[in-house]
């Protein structure tokens, strides 16, 4: 995670809070550009870095995890302003930058110097089942139905195909599921997700202190680049704005037709 992109609230909003994006297999950092620059817009500091390295025998242990935990605070100071670091900061992964993000938390729900994440928003978290995605448009199938971002992963020379077909190793699946964590915790699955494991997800959620599994009806792997991208940032957006409330939203339905 040595690279990053950085996406600013528009000159003349006070910055709302810090979310550092992890991307998932296969992916690089402009995959999330659009979803970046919706949630700058927002008025927050977003930083994208490049997805964790999975290749290493020791992907999923102790000295991996470290690395990872290094390079996430670093992009996280980085991302300071004048008055510092602007909180609250949130750590947003999808896919195996999920995977990776909750295996890390689950164990101290620190970062090295000792900052405390305020939330976590872990999006596609995989199951162990592994599903064959062969050619190009068939992994392509798998991730997304929304053309522009097929395009937009079809378009990038740095995205590695053929990597959803890449089982994670089952100690990471593991760490991730079996997270012990105390803070908040947006859980986000498509709901026709062939990799997801709905079931083991919500158990997951339910064990938890202060988790919320939202399922995005009809998205894909990808659900945070999906055809419903415009409401799953509408998701993150307004959890990101209840931590400011102790998760209490801000809009509450009195009554409703629909």
């Amino acid at each position: 995670m040595s690279e990053h992109t950085d996406h600013h609230a528009p000159d003349g909003l006070r910055t709302r809070g810090t979310v550092v994006v992890v991307p998932g297999r296969g992916e690089t950092r402009a995959t999330y550009g659009r979803l970046a620059a919706r949630l700058a817009a927002d008025a927050y500091r977003v930083r994208v870095v490049d997805a964790p390295g999975l290749d290493a025998e020791d992907s999923h242990g102790d000295a991996a995890l470290t690395r990872f935990g290094d390079a996430l605070a670093e992009a996280v100071d980085g991302a300071a302003g004048p008055d510092g670091v602007v909180e609250p900061v949130v750590l947003l992964g999808a896919d195996a930058g999920a995977a990776v993000l909750a295996a890390y938390l689950g164990r101290s729900g620190r970062l090295p110097g000792g900052r405390r994440p305020d939330a976590v928003v872990l999006a596609g978290l995989p199951g162990r089942a592994a599903t064959g995605v062969g050619t190009w448009d068939e992994e392509l199938d798998v991730r997304t139905s929304c053309p522009t971002h097929r395009g937009t992963l079809s378009d990038d020379t740095q995205v590695r195909r053929g990597s959803l077909g890449e089982a994670l190793p089952d100690a990471l699946l593991a760490a991730a599921y079996e997270a012990e964590l105390a803070l908040p915790a947006l859980f986000l699955i498509g709901g026709t997700d062939p990799l997801a494991d709905r079931a083991a997800l919500l158990h997951t959620a339910e064990s938890l202190p202060r988790a919320r599994l939202s399922v995005v009806r009809d998205a894909r792997h990808d659900v945070l680049n999906d055809v419903q991208h415009r409401s799953v940032a509408a998701e993150i957006v307004t959890f990101l704005e209840s931590l400011r409330g102790g998760l209490v939203p801000a809009v509450a339905v009195e009554t409703s037709a629909w």
